[in-house]
């Protein structure tokens, strides 16, 4: 039997995966959770096989907090499933150890095959990513954009001043000391080559990194 969590904001979206994957003989939904912090928190008591985990929530977004889940739960595997593009976000979803991404108009028989191929251990992706991969490793293919070369920690700090958060609220939902937060801020100016949190809520606006 494979269980999974689910961790979506939305209830009438968590309400029609569950119906979807209980109607699978081999699929059980062990737990939900509305936003991250009570996903961390109900990890802790109960372990999945499949975690389908969605990017923009309240709080920390799914993308941000993917690499402590993984450091946390050893083995975790964990499928994308969310309204954004993957021309947006799923790279840096596989590189932060995401087995795989769907968006939300995909097929429900392809979210179900998600679900199986990745509880045995595989990755589940488009071909048109794969492709985007491919050129990755071979180092051809179109020129990566800016915010594509930053750490996580300056990729979650972007997203969270393009959001209108303050630095403050931004060290408080990451752990970390406004100093930090600032440093980070620095830090990804100089790479995108932009000078204020204006040009940063552009940026990240024109290249949809934001609702």
């Amino acid at each position: 039997m494979i269980r999974i969590i689910i961790c979506d904001d939305h209830a009438i979206v968590r309400r029609g995966l569950r119906e979807l994957f209980e109607a699978e003989p081999d699929m059980q939904v062990v737990a939900e959770a509305g936003d991250t912090r009570e996903l961390l928190d109900g990890l802790a008591r109960q372990p999945c096989d499949v975690l389908v985990l969605d990017i923009t929530m309240p709080g920390r977004a799914g993308l941000d907090v993917l690499p402590q889940l993984r450091a946390r739960h050893e083995g975790l595997r964990v499928l994308m499933v969310t309204m954004h593009p993957e021309d947006q976000f799923a790279l840096r979803a596989l590189r932060s150890g995401a087995s795989g991404y769907l968006t939300k108009d995909s097929a429900p028989e392809d979210l179900v095959r998600a679900v199986r191929r990745i509880a045995q251990g595989g990755r589940y992706i488009s071909e048109t990513l794969a492709d985007r991969l491919a050129e990755e490793v071979q180092g051809g293919g179109a020129v990566r954009p800016a915010h594509e070369r930053l750490s996580e920690r300056e990729f979650e700090v972007l997203r969270g001043i393009a959001s209108g958060r303050t630095v403050g609220e931004i060290a408080t939902t990451l752990f970390l000391s406004s100093n930090t937060v600032s440093s980070y801020r620095a830090r990804l100016l100089q790479k995108l080559g932009l000078h204020s949190n204006a040009e940063l809520m552009h940026y990240a606006i024109t290249n949809r990194l934001v609702d």
